[in-house]
């Protein structure tokens, strides 16, 4: 298979973790000032864009753009319920997994051969 095809969803996997981290890992420390959690953020992101930009650089030679946005959003939120879980110790609900269905759905749409 082409690395065009799968450079992007590797690199878009390792970019998300490092994005939930950037953005939600901070929850787990409630008394630290957020001039503190701030910059720490902006470092954690900055190797998520460093992922991230090269990710959607390669795949849009074999992808459309709408279609990198709902994979990275398709991505972003197994990342996300994982670490949900792991992390943040929260439980995965119904309505988590029918609106994660819902991102699933606009997937299939996005990537479905139409004739």
């Amino acid at each position: 298979m082409n690395s065009a095809y799968v450079a992007p969803i590797f690199l878009l996997l390792l970019s998300n973790v490092f994005m939930t981290f950037a953005w939600y890992g901070q929850l787990k420390f409630p008394a630290a000032s957020l001039w503190v959690v701030i910059p720490i953020s902006w470092g954690i992101a900055f190797v998520e864009y460093c992922l991230a930009v090269p990710a959607n650089r390669i795949g849009y030679a074999v992808y459309s753009g709408a279609q990198l946005k709902i994979m990275q959003e398709v991505i972003t939120l197994c990342v996300f319920a994982v670490f949900s879980v792991t992390y943040l110790g929260e439980a995965i609900r119904w309505n988590h997994l029918a609106s994660f269905g819902c991102l699933g759905a606009a997937a299939f749409f996005a990537f479905y051969k139409w004739s």
